[in-house]
């Protein structure tokens, strides 16, 4: 208030927006919001904070990049491509490189955090996969994480194929081999795709209209949803003294999270920033301008697509041929498991409420212990992962190993069923072992070294009872099944788990 007591012109212009938009009733509740603080909660936040350097380097790259396959004579500050005829995409990827002030720098910013955004949104999903969020009500939520995903894989790929260079010109070969491999509508599809025979001249053009205006508005969208679905829901936590599925303990949203949150932004862009400096990624001059009759030696996607790749590589290259089509399951069979993969992690949420009959909301988390055969699935799904990123890799694998090509790629096709089952078995083991630990530190106590002889000449070691706290955290979640002693009475389905 003013001194003539009239309202001050802030307070004025806050009042203006109060009665417009609400703002004092908003802030008022959502301002003083709770977040738990656990360190795994950080993971969402690196991903956040990636798509938002991507976004700012993604547009300071537009303003330099042409989207064009016309050719054009090199003659620029890179003198071994001089007089070399490339596409203008390429000759512009080599100007922002060497003749742009700042621009190697922010190519290899882009580049770097593009990484780092997928496998912090694999890891973050994976958090929340060990550790139950996914259950009612967020599942939907889950969903929007997943297609963030799903989207950021195909956003990655557009964009390491616009330089067109050696390497993403072969990474462009491998898309339409898969898309000619569709039966009946492959070769539409790839003609439409392409403009015509591959390479065509409107790839370039349209990945960058995917890669700048479509898939990033989608994805920005989604996040949006994502946060507010985050803060309606109330964020999950694990389970601990004065924890409950009602409450959330932690500090306010502002001042204290808001500062941890600003500085861990920067904090993430200064890492991005100096792997930037100090690791080349993508050095296009080394590979040169694509050539539809040349492929570069060693030539291996982005790792969040090696994956992909493996599939293809250890299929066996088998054709049929049915009423004068022929049939290339060599290639169609890995695209067709490549989504499914990706599916049933995308799915998983309403597979497990299918099969535990787990109706009721969930707000406090899971130790993975706790639920043995989701860490086993889990446990085994990153198994297959690995095994067929080997397999994508498989000539470098056999090259530094110095083994033969075939024993690599039999041993990634036999791995491809046989470690995933063995690693469900042994981290459901682990997990039920890791229960049983904690029954014994609930019942005895923790071990504290000291020997004690009893009367009778017995010696035996004393055990110290935990803390509350400690008793609650092991405790504080429903039992599952696996450790239901049988002349144990009855259970109600809630509390067996």
């Amino acid at each position: 208030m003013s001194a003539a007591g009239r309202p001050g012109r802030g307070e004025r212009i806050a009042d203006w927006f109060d009665g417009r938009l609400g703002t004092h009733t908003l802030g008022r509740k959502y301002l003083r919001k709770v977040f738990p603080d656990h360190w795994s909660f950080l993971l969402g936040e690196i991903c956040l904070y990636s798509f938002v350097v991507l976004v700012l380097t993604g547009v300071y790259l537009t303003l330099f990049f042409h989207p064009s396959m016309n050719e054009v004579t090199y003659q620029g500050s890179y003198t071994p491509l001089n007089g070399v005829r490339m596409s203008e995409a390429y000759a512009s990827t080599l100007d922002i490189s060497f003749d742009v002030r700042g621009g190697l720098l922010i190519r290899q910013l882009h580049h770097w955090a593009a990484l780092v955004f997928v496998a912090g949104m694999l890891t973050h999903m994976m958090r929340h996969f060990f550790t139950g969020s996914f259950r009612k009500p967020r599942e939907v939520n889950w969903l929007f994480g997943w297609l963030l995903l799903f989207l950021g894989l195909f956003e990655g790929l557009f964009g390491y194929s616009l330089p067109d260079d050696l390497l993403s010109g072969t990474g462009l070969r491998f898309v339409h081999g898969a898309l000619l491999s569709v039966p009946i509508v492959g070769t539409y599809l790839a003609m439409f795709l392409f403009g015509g025979e591959f390479p065509g001249d409107d790839i370039v053009a349209r990945f960058y209209s995917l890669h700048v205006l479509l898939i990033p508005g989608v994805m920005a969208a989604l996040i949006v949803v994502h946060v507010l679905l985050v803060v309606y829901h109330k964020h999950t936590q694990f389970a601990g003294p004065g924890r409950t599925e009602r409450n959330v303990v932690g500090a306010p949203f502002m001042p204290v999270y808001l500062a941890k949150a600003g500085g861990f932004f920067f904090l993430v862009f200064g890492v991005l920033a100096l792997m930037a400096a100090v690791a080349t990624i993508n050095p296009v001059w080394s590979y040169g301008p694509y050539r539809a009759d040349q492929v570069s030696t060693g030539a291996q996607p982005d790792w969040y697509l090696g994956f992909a790749e493996g599939l293809v590589r250890i299929m066996p290259g088998w054709e049929i041929t049915l009423w004068g089509h022929t049939l290339v399951l060599g290639v169609f069979i890995p695209i067709v498991v490549f989504p499914l993969l990706l599916l049933f992690i995308g799915v998983y949420p309403f597979l497990e409420a299918r099969f535990t009959g787990a109706r009721h909301e969930h707000h406090l988390l899971d130790r993975p212990r706790n639920r043995p055969v989701r860490t086993g699935i889990g446990a085994a799904w990153i198994s297959l992962y690995l095994v067929l990123l080997a397999g994508g890799g498989n000539d470098i694998v056999a090259t530094r190993l110095h083994l033969s090509i075939n024993t690599v790629t039999w041993a990634v096709r036999i791995a491809m069923f046989a470690l995933p089952a063995a690693v469900f078995v042994v981290t459901r083991r682990i997990c039920l072992g890791l229960q049983l630990r904690d029954r014994e530190l609930v019942l005895h106590g923790r071990e504290t070294g000291v020997i004690k002889r009893l009367p009778h000449g017995e010696y035996v070691e004393v055990h110290e009872p935990l803390d509350r706290a400690r008793l609650h955290t092991l405790t504080a979640h429903e039992r599952p099944p696996e450790l239901v002693l049988r002349n144990e009475p009855d259970r109600t389905p809630e509390q067996s788990g």
